[in-house]
């Protein structure tokens, strides 16, 4: 951990403290836009790329099986008799003798030529709704990948449909084929290193619906080393931390006694360079003081251990408070509040597990803390609807973020597969076989920005000097590899090609103006 520490103290004059909090613009939660990815104010230099083959197949594909399901679904409610079932906040028809399942035809592949695929059917209807009918612009992409990434992803696809029709001897049989067809190991392609870890994601939630179990066990340790081989390798981590840390030091300017909550603290490693900038801040250092949100207090312990040693070689008076607890699963009572001091709340959202607990609770104890400054660092993925919605948007997203390490690492590169594994197939795993209401009891806020807004908070304009800090840090990879940084509403955009993957934005409640 030292050398983690020493690491982020290299990294601290990217932080700028001279923009005052005072002075930035608020701005209110924008409606939604067509295009969730406008054209870049300030983007990473890159010319000619072309968008990756497999994100843009996964893009495409999804879309005509939700259109094709819609179109299914009307058709057969007209024709069939159903018996309802009970799927993840919705209920979805299981037609009867389990007619409505996937089914192998044979007609014009996706390549050139002829040969066996998949496709959606439906032996009572005669809707035939394939997923091989696609634009010209999208069939010279999707020839550029193998033929046998595309049939894994289209059994896939259809593997979830079973699923969400809660047809599980089906989908069993399907998991059996794609977990003998794709490996995440040695030279896979990437099309089968995302089949194999969405496979085995849902072949645990089959085996925990059958079996009634869905609690998720973390190996902490594998976890926090996959974090800094992948803060390491991609500007993602350190896009949330230097944002947050310079929305915060402007929240902080002029104040004496601060308080940071951090909502999953982990290890902190972004808060060193923070405190670096503190401690030498013109007007002195202020009385710093933080607690530390997490699952193991054997972590919290260590972490508040490693962060006053370092605030202690800077000279910065500093305590730490760890809370063994989810953010959400307390009570006002157990922050440790002091009258005079300046809150921040730091958030970096990720997908391994919840850490916060129910949302309305969180939500709540926000506004009764009534901070000067939220940092929020979003994934921009849904945790919430049915297990068919959380499926189509999660392997868009996590296909391109696939695509994203091995546009930069080797297919065998350890430090890949330790991220793959450790880290990204842990969050799938959750947002599909843990995840859902009803496994959790309750619907996770879709994009809690949103929630923010129609709430007790301001959004505040993430300042120049954060889309600074971001620019800094992307200056630290070639244009090749496809990374582009976005700024408008008053948020921060990073993604890879044309798929925002990470938004931070900040906020303050409107008691504590």
């Amino acid at each position: 951990m030292k050398g983690a520490y020493e690491m982020a103290h290299g990294a601290l004059d990217l932080i700028q403290p001279h923009e005052p909090w005072d002075h930035c613009a608020s701005a209110g939660f924008p409606a939604p836009i067509s295009n969730p990815f406008p054209k870049p104010v300030i983007e990473n230099r890159c010319v000619n790329l072309e968008r990756n083959e497999l994100s843009e197949w996964v893009e495409h594909v999804t879309k005509q099986l939700i259109d094709d399901l819609l179109d299914t679904e009307t058709h057969d409610s007209l024709q069939t008799d159903t018996r309802m079932v009970y799927g993840d906040n919705n209920i979805v028809p299981s037609l009867l003798d389990d007619h409505f399942r996937p089914k192998k035809s044979t007609r014009r592949s996706y390549f050139d030529g002829n040969g066996e695929e998949l496709q959606w059917s439906h032996e009572l209807g005669e809707h035939q709704a394939s997923i091989s009918e696609k634009e010209g612009s999208a069939r010279s992409s999707m020839s550029r990948i193998d033929e046998n990434g595309l049939n894994l992803i289209t059994l896939l696809l259809e593997c979830a449909v079973a699923i969400s029709v809660d047809n599980l001897g089906e989908a069993h049989r399907m998991l059996l084929e794609l977990t003998q067809m794709a490996s995440p190991y040695g030279p896979s392609s990437t099309a089968e290193r995302v089949v194999a870890y969405f496979s085995k994601a849902m072949g645990s939630r089959v085996i925990n619906s059958w079996l009634g179990i869905c609690s998720p066990l973390i190996n902490h340790k594998s976890v926090h080393s996959a974090f800094q081989v992948f803060n390491n390798v991609s500007p993602f981590i350190k896009f949330a931390h230097f944002t947050s840390n310079q929305a915060i030091l402007e929240a902080f300017q002029r104040r004496d006694s601060v308080h940071i909550i951090d909502l999953d603290i982990m290890q902190g490693l972004q808060w060193p360079a923070l405190f670096h900038i503190l401690a030498t801040r013109i007007e002195g250092p202020p009385q710093v003081r933080m607690t530390g949100m997490g699952s193991s207090m054997e972590v919290l312990v260590e972490t508040g251990k490693q962060l006053s040693n370092f605030a202690r070689r800077l000279g910065l008076p500093f305590e730490f408070h760890p809370i063994a607890k989810k953010f959400g699963e307390i009570d006002v009572s157990m922050v440790p509040l002091r009258r005079g001091e300046t809150l921040a709340v730091h958030w970096l959202q990720h997908s391994l597990y919840d850490a916060t607990g129910p949302d309305w609770k969180t939500l709540r104890l926000l506004e009764a803390l009534a901070p000067r400054v939220i940092t929020l660092v979003e994934q921009d993925i849904s945790h919430g609807g049915s297990f068919l919605d959380r499926f189509v948007g999660s392997l868009h997203y996590y296909s391109t973020l696939f695509d994203s390490l091995g546009a930069y690492l080797h297919c065998d590169d350890p430090g890949r597969h330790r991220i793959e594994h450790c880290l990204l197939y842990r969050e799938i795993n959750n947002i599909l076989a843990i995840g859902g209401p009803a496994r959790s009891g309750e619907d996770k806020f879709r994009h809690w920005r949103s929630e923010l807004a129609k709430n007790s908070f301001m959004q505040v304009a993430m300042s120049g000097n954060s889309m600074a800090q971001a620019q800094l840090i992307l200056n630290m990879f070639p244009p090749a590899h496809g990374y582009n940084l976005v700024q408008g509403d008053g948020t921060l955009r990073l993604g890879w090609k044309d798929t925002s993957l990470f938004t931070a934005s900040a906020w303050t409640s409107r008691a504590s103006r």
